[in-house]
């Protein structure tokens, strides 16, 4: 008999393949894609890694050890650099060449690791687990996998930020149904992710809703923080914590 992983063994070598393919072409393919927002790339990951400081902070939750699950090419690590300075970041991928990629565009210190059948990690060695935009790259088959394989490695009370684009905004719906990056990817409404967390054993999680105005509203960004609960952000944030 076939075990899950063997099963699984296909879509991880697609996946895998798909995101190495895209790797050296990643940044301008999504740049030109979003430019309908007036934003670039590097302003929406700027956007959760100072959304996610800030939610870590006021909880005053210790972040000494994060991990980026689904790092790709390494948007992200200049601003964890800027708003998580004194902690210890790894970056896991299923993509080699996106490694390689975000380890030419950003020299550092950060620890990487290859992702495969599992999270090569030692178990609860991480207080904050981030990922931002994967899940609707990853078959939803694998979802409750994966949500427990970060729980494995997050210690006890950490926290989990899942950052996903929400289905129900019609202006993400558009971008991804004309983004190349995203010809496989399957949206998840956050209700359904709510769930998962759940089932994945996860505690407590909450959805909150982001990224409201583009930027001709720029002006009306200070308003965000008060709109979570409206179901139009194009993005949604979900987090929850690690059972103690």
């Amino acid at each position: 008999m076939k075990s899950v992983s063997d099963v699984d063994q296909p879509d991880r070598r697609q996946w895998r393949a798909e995101f190495d393919l895209l790797a050296d072409s990643y940044y301008e393919q999504h740049k030109t894609n979003v430019a309908i927002t007036g934003y670039t790339p590097d302003y929406f990951a700027e956007y959760k890694i100072a959304d996610l400081a800030e939610s870590v902070f006021s909880m005053g939750f210790a972040a000494n050890h994060i991990f980026d699950f689904g790092s790709g090419i390494g948007n992200s690590l200049p601003f964890f650099r800027k708003y998580f300075p004194a902690s210890e970041l790894h970056c896991g991928d299923v993509s080699p060449r996106s490694i390689e990629v975000a380890q030419a565009r950003f020299p550092g210190d950060e620890t990487y690791v290859l992702i495969g059948d599992d999270i090569p990690l030692p178990a609860a060695s991480q207080d904050v687990v981030f990922s931002a935009c994967v899940f609707h790259h990853i078959p939803q088959a694998q979802h409750l996998h994966w949500l427990a394989e970060l729980r494995r490695v997050t210690r006890p009370g950490g926290l989990l930020a899942v950052y996903e684009h929400n289905p129900l905004n019609p202006l993400t719906l558009r971008a991804v149904n004309t983004c190349p990056l995203d010809v496989n990817a399957r949206l998840i409404r956050a209700g359904e992710m709510r769930k998962r967390a759940l089932a994945g054993g996860w505690q407590d999680p909450r959805v909150d809703y982001r990224l409201f105005f583009p930027s001709f509203l720029g002006a009306l960004r200070p308003v965000e923080r008060r709109l979570g609960w409206l179901w139009l952000g194009a993005q949604y944030r979900l987090t929850a914590r690690r059972p103690a």
